[in-house]
């Protein structure tokens, strides 16, 4: 892709896929790059950008940095492979064209407001541009598209950014999720779906019919139609098509088109769309080609164990543009944050101000819980009655997102996103003893390495947790004695303008 002209002014209203989207980034210095030097798709690839952009909870060393294409894939002649449009929170407020510190309240108005899909002609389909059948006999997922290994001990190649469409057999209502998708052979996939998920239920109902589940696959997308399928329950309830969150984020329906040969839609503007079925009472473990015990890194930052027994997608065919960019990230990075942090924070944001409106100030949730196990509240005590609100907003908090396991609670004047600040205000404004709220026995997120008995004897089962609130305000009666040093406020950009303009790292 050739970067464009400094003359072409494009906004976060002008984008409508991935490519509009890589043309806006490209406008902004440190945003964005390309390479042309060879890089194998397993384990390599995923080992540069780990130095280059990943950051998360990516072992270090590891940083914040652009999102980067690569243009010469080993094994895979004209394929690119893109990495890290996620990984940076001030490139998802470049990209949804607002303040990154603002993303939870422009997320939180958009799931209030959405505007649902629409269906367009296949004559206006890019994603069908290019069409590959399974049932051709030189058909090969393996050969087709160069899927990244990000370590040498993943249980095989993923699909990483994939974005699963699929419809409830019964009610017929669609629902959209990124899934863990590991190529397991020239026509199948197979699929990781956590409990309680909306497409898993729909596969529970196909399977109980003994039908498969029609399905497709759509990878590299306008950059708000992955972080608004990203909400889950109660935010999105069933029924809720998360599509419309995306819809709202543009103001302007997101274009789906029938599928060629599976009864499902397809995401118009997408890169490379797979279509499939879920095969009924199939199952494959998830290493079975090359038996490591491990899937693939997680947010969490370790590799997590391979499943023994995965539902099966068999491939019919595969649709694309014209030099398709396949998208990916790095499990544990910072782009795991955007996806799935973002979302958190505009669902807790929304909870929290409908029961108490005017005291939650701003939400984050951590890069170090990987966006779903830390978040960090910053509250404003306006009366003495708001005292004690921080535990509630905490606890609505925990209720809101099952997942969330610590909650740090925060005065107005600690800025929620800067962790030396926040650990500053624990440092002066919390007392261990009287300060922490344990709330032991309640589920959590299965992917916590520490939730098991034998980490803990308080622990009953499996994915039991304790939950725990840090509260590192000031209480209301002692605020004056808590005022941080008043430096004059003054514009620094005359006497260090270079400082001041957007470097590589930052």
């Amino acid at each position: 892709m050739k970067k464009l002209s400094q003359t072409v002014d494009v906004q976060a209203s002008d984008i409508n896929d991935l490519r509009s989207a890589i043309a806006l980034l490209q406008q902004h210095p440190g945003q964005y790059i390309e390479t042309d030097h060879q890089v194998d798709p397993h384990a390599e690839l995923a080992g540069v950008y780990r130095h280059i952009g990943a950051g998360g909870t990516v072992k270090r060393p590891t940083r914040i940095g652009p999102a980067m294409m690569f243009n010469n894939i080993k094994g895979y002649a004209g394929s690119r492979v893109l990495v890290g449009v996620h990984a940076s929170r001030e490139r998802a407020g470049l990209l949804l064209g607002c303040a990154p510190e603002k993303l939870a309240f422009h997320m939180g108005n958009a799931v209030k407001n959405p505007i649902q899909p629409v269906t367009v002609s296949a004559d206006r389909a890019l994603c069908q541009e290019q069409v590959f059948r399974a049932d051709d006999p030189d058909f090969d997922l393996r050969t087709l598209l160069p899927a990244p290994t990000n370590t040498e001990i993943d249980a095989g190649p993923f699909f990483c950014l994939g974005l699963v469409l699929a419809s409830d057999p019964e009610e017929g209502h669609s629902d959209v999720t990124i899934h863990r998708l590991c190529v397991q052979g020239r026509d199948e996939l197979s699929m990781f779906l956590a409990a309680g998920r909306h497409i898993e239920v729909f596969r529970q109902k196909a399977e109980a019919a003994g039908k498969p589940l029609p399905v497709t696959i759509n990878m590299g997308l306008d950059p708000a139609i992955y972080i608004g399928a990203c909400f889950e329950a109660p935010t999105t309830p069933f029924g809720f098509d998360e599509l419309s969150v995306a819809g709202a984020l543009r103001n302007r329906p997101v274009e789906l088109v029938d599928a060629l040969t599976v009864a499902q839609k397809s995401i118009a503007r997408a890169e490379i769309v797979i279509e499939g079925e879920i095969l009924p009472h199939v199952r494959v473990a998830e290493d079975q080609h090359t038996h490591t015990g491990h899937a693939m890194p997680e947010f969490p930052g370790y590799c997590g164990d391979a499943n023994p027994s995965l539902p099966v997608i068999k491939v019919k065919a595969v649709t694309m543009r014209h030099q398709a960019i396949l998208q990916t990230l790095v499990g544990p990075g910072e782009e795991h944050t955007t996806l799935a942090g973002i979302p958190t924070e505009a669902s807790i944001f929304n909870a929290v101000e409908a029961a108490i409106p005017g005291f939650l100030q701003n939400v984050y949730a951590h890069t170090a819980g990987g966006g779903k196990f830390l978040a960090v509240l910053q509250v404003k005590k306006r009366q003495a009655t708001d005292e004690g609100r921080q535990g509630q907003a905490a606890l609505i908090a925990l209720a809101t997102y099952y997942e969330l396991k610590n909650v740090i609670l925060v005065d107005e004047d600690v800025d929620p996103f800067d962790s030396d600040d926040v650990m500053w205000a624990m440092s002066t404004r919390y007392q261990g003893d009287v300060s922490t709220t344990f709330l032991p026995g309640i589920r959590g997120h299965q992917l916590d390495p520490s939730q098991m008995p034998d980490y803990s004897p308080s622990i009953r089962a499996r994915g039991i947790s304790c939950k725990t609130i840090f509260d590192c305000t000031v209480p209301y009666d002692l605020k004056e004695r808590f005022v941080r040093a008043p430096f004059k406020d003054v514009d620094p950009r005359p006497f260090a303008p270079q400082l001041f303009t957007p470097q590589l790292f930052k």
